[in-house]
């Protein structure tokens, strides 16, 4: 559930467009008026008003944003004008072959992704960037954590809520038999399941695997894996299980301890705001008894702090 405030007036793009020009002009910029209007746009009106602001003014308008805003506002408004899929695109792109390569962040994009927004990410990557995400794949990463990625995106999986409870005992016990009970790790076999099943199927699989042995399935990936490859399959079993609670997490790791990491700070809110945001404010109360507006106030500042808390809602 969106977390994103649209007014219930809203002005026309070619207002909001001209009111983008008139924050531009002068000396320095209104960012407080930039924060204002596209903060509570939603990707079809933040697209319109694109377009209206080159036919009026004949320039670019995420130029003139780029060349107006500076630092972690610019990284986050910057980051929001596209629309979901252009985004994970961008992010997972740069990550795959930017300086430096960001492995950890491609896999949490790429693994926490349903089916139909990786295959609607892989079309805008190919039209992007004129290359396979698969050839991206295939260049920066290596050994099993490679295999899972290019299986996960090259694989398409239901997305229903139906079960079989005999395939998933079925899964459950060969995910045991290729891991805890043997001698070593038959990855290949948690790189099928992981890679074919529904969430509503793993989920299932990672429930019945706690009742039936000693360990819960997060617990054995830990203890049999390791590195990218264990990330990878961590991130699709949370999503599967309850994805608004791996990004409640995520944030809180970003925003704990000394300093911020602002780049998932923004990646987070700024990838979930039109996803499921209401949800990861629940779970992050829930869990950290703070609300997330409260510690992200507490760790930002500025026109940077008002647009993130705007797009909290």
């Amino acid at each position: 559930m969106s977390s994103l405030i649209i007014p219930p007036i809203l002005t026309s793009p070619q207002d909001d467009a001209a009111q983008l020009h008139k924050a531009f002009k002068g000396f320095g910029c209104d960012s407080g008026a930039v924060v204002n209007i596209l903060a509570h746009r939603d990707a079809t009106q933040r697209s319109l008003i694109q377009r209206e602001y080159k036919a009026m003014y004949h320039k670019d308008l995420i130029k003139h944003l780029k060349s107006e805003l500076s630092g972690n506002l610019e990284k986050a408004v910057l980051l929001w004008m596209h629309d979901p899929a252009t985004r994970d695109a961008v992010i997972v792109k740069e990550a795959l072959c930017g300086e430096p390569i960001h492995l950890r962040r491609a896999t949490e994009v790429l693994c926490s992704r349903t089916s139909t927004q990786i295959q609607h990410l892989r079309q805008i990557y190919l039209s992007m960037f004129q290359s396979y995400i698969e050839h991206d794949i295939e260049k920066s990463a290596s050994g099993d954590h490679k295999k899972l990625l290019l299986a996960y995106v090259s694989k398409p999986r239901y997305e229903g809520p139906e079960i079989d409870r005999i395939l998933v005992e079925k899964d459950a016990k060969a995910l045991y038999n290729a891991g805890e009970k043997r001698w070593g790790t038959d990855e290949q076999k948690f790189i099928k399941i992981f890679s074919e099943s529904s969430r509503a199927h793993l989920a299932a699989v990672a429930y019945t695997y706690k009742q039936s042995y000693a360990n819960s399935l997060e617990k054995a990936i830990k203890s049999e894996t390791s590195g990218h490859f264990e990330y990878g399959l961590l991130t699709i079993v949370r999503c599967a299980e309850n994805p608004a609670f791996y990004f409640a997490k995520i944030l809180h790791k970003a925003m704990k301890g000394m300093g911020t990491d602002d780049s998932t700070l923004i990646r987070i809110i700024v990838t979930r705001t039109e996803m499921d945001m209401q949800h990861i404010k629940i779970e992050y109360q829930k869990k950290y008894k703070k609300t997330l507006h409260d510690a992200v106030h507490s760790e930002t500042s500025g026109s940077y702090r008002d647009f993130l808390l705007s797009l909290l809602g």
